[in-house]
């Protein structure tokens, strides 16, 4: 259970949480379940990532005050735990290891997409249907509605 200064949200199956473009003042740790991450490029929508329970997404629009970078769902019934802006402060004041944590999860992030684009040059579309593999065992079907 989330601390009383903390939201939980409940999202079914291909609910979106945030459209890339959209103004962010919260981001989300994954309490239960698996959120998908697209960004659309060129016109088509990419999969980035599932991020599953303990994972956090959506603390750049936070950290920098710019519109969401990409469009994060719920791949299977979801429960996240929201923290504000204001509160993610109070969080990293209280639990420095929280903040640890976040530096080690984004350190991993950046070498996953520098090692995934290394891979896209050398081997062109076999990075792209290993993401689609994944998105085939999800819920999540690309071009549906998910609003």
């Amino acid at each position: 259970m989330a601390p009383k200064y903390l939201d939980e949200r409940t999202y079914i199956a291909g609910e979106v949480v945030f459209t890339e473009g959209d103004a962010g003042s919260e981001m989300f740790i994954v309490q239960e379940g698996m959120v998908g991450v697209v960004k659309n490029v060129a016109g088509r929508e990419v999969f980035l990532a599932a991020q599953g329970r303990g994972d956090f997404f959506g603390e750049m629009a936070l950290l920098d005050s710019q519109p969401r970078s990409a469009t994060c769902f719920a791949l299977v019934p979801t429960k996240l735990v929201v923290i504000r802006s204001g509160e993610l402060l109070m969080k990293l004041r209280r639990d420095p290891g929280f903040a640890l944590e976040m530096l080690q999860q984004m350190s991993r992030r950046l070498l996953y997409v520098e090692q995934e684009l290394g891979k896209s040059m050398e081997h062109g579309l076999e990075s792209q249907q290993r993401l689609a593999t994944i998105l085939a065992k999800s819920e999540y079907r690309p071009g549906e509605d998910r609003q």
